[in-house]
């Protein structure tokens, strides 16, 4: 591994480095493991070892991280092969949960920080009593723009899906809005209007802007919306963990009906509210996504909603407050191939 040398330091190294250094092949290893499980900066890996009640006898450059910059570096450059044979079977999947958060990074000579993207793709098989192992896919783009895949600074997690064919579920955000113009600034948006990739949307979504208004207004009628959903989720209790075919049966015999019925009354029942009402919003969000909202009906593989690609994603919003941004684009993609 470059610059991770068992038993002494990379070439070019002072001999004054090799003492304290300690560039052996667990170091580095170590400290991506430690950095990770604390959602700590690279700066403060000087305090790790302290902390663990272990001598904390590394060498001093730690404190600026430029060390241990080094060393994770390094060790994803290791794994690069064995990231991309991941990618590669977790992409083969028929169906994945895609997702993405926005990152801070360091925008070098303006004194301030740009917002990067992270993207997240999750194959989950549970629910429908697949065979192959959950798994969560992590990528780094700079921006949330929709470019050519090739282009350079173009979206990465978008030209990995470049070779996916199936059905991806995604939050409200990414889907195209019915009868308009795609949103240039949705990131699947370009790969969903090629066809390859059928889009599955979430009826979390639906359900939260429902549970907003409730929370804020105690609206009787977002009340009935939550609970006529609430019913869907009932009927994913009960075959959670079925085969596909049982589980489309089951929806087509009880989940489709309380759809249609959910449809026809939300559509008269918007048509008594103000058009600028949160109320009305939230109605109007659920036709918009109508077909993509009921396509897990004609399929048991699909999932109600996209939950466990937010789970996936909930490990960045808990370290955010720790490491604060990335202190780069290539550190952004560096870090998660360490991931």
């Amino acid at each position: 591994m470059p610059g991770l040398r068992h038993g002494g330091c990379s070439a070019g190294a002072r001999p004054c480095d090799r003492p304290r250094a300690r560039r052996g092949r667990a170091i580095g290893s170590y400290c991506r493991v430690e950095v990770r499980r604390s959602s700590a900066a690279l700066s403060s890996g000087r305090d790790l070892r302290p902390r663990r009640g272990e001598p904390g006898d590394l060498d001093p450059r730690f404190r600026e991280g430029r060390l241990l910059s080094g060393w994770v570096g390094a060790t994803a450059a290791a794994l690069k092969p064995l990231v991309d044979a991941f990618a590669a079977d977790v992409l083969a999947s028929d169906t994945l949960q895609v997702d993405d958060t926005p990152v801070p990074v360091r925008a070098p000579g303006t004194g301030k920080t740009k917002t990067g993207r992270l993207w997240t793709s999750v194959r989950d098989a549970r629910p429908f009593a697949g065979s192959r192992p959950p798994a969560a896919l992590f990528c780094y783009s700079p921006d949330r723009k929709s470019l050519p895949p090739r282009r350079r600074g173009a979206n990465i997690h978008r030209a990995h899906l470049t070779d996916f064919r199936g059905v991806t579920h995604a939050d409200g955000g990414a889907c195209p809005r019915a009868g308009r113009r795609l949103d240039p600034g949705a990131g699947f948006n370009e790969l969903l209007a090629g066809g390859r990739i059928v889009e599955a949307a979430c009826w979390a979504h639906v359900r939260r802007k429902f549970f907003d208004v409730h929370a804020a207004t105690a609206s009787p009628i977002a009340k009935e919306a939550l609970d006529r959903i609430g019913q869907l989720y009932a009927v994913e209790k009960t075959i959670n963990g079925s085969l596909p075919d049982r589980r489309r049966q089951e929806r087509q015999r009880r989940s489709k009906p309380i759809a249609e019925t959910l449809s026809a009354w939300a559509e008269s029942t918007v048509r008594l509210l103000s058009r600028k009402s949160e109320l009305a919003q939230a109605f109007r969000y659920m036709p918009a996504r109508w077909t993509a909202l009921v396509r897990c009906f004609d399929d048991g593989r699909l999932a109600l909603d996209n939950n466990p690609a937010e789970r996936a994603l909930r490990c960045v919003a808990i370290g955010r407050k720790n490491y604060l941004f990335a202190g780069s684009d290539a550190g952004g993609r560096r870090d998660l191939c360490a991931d």
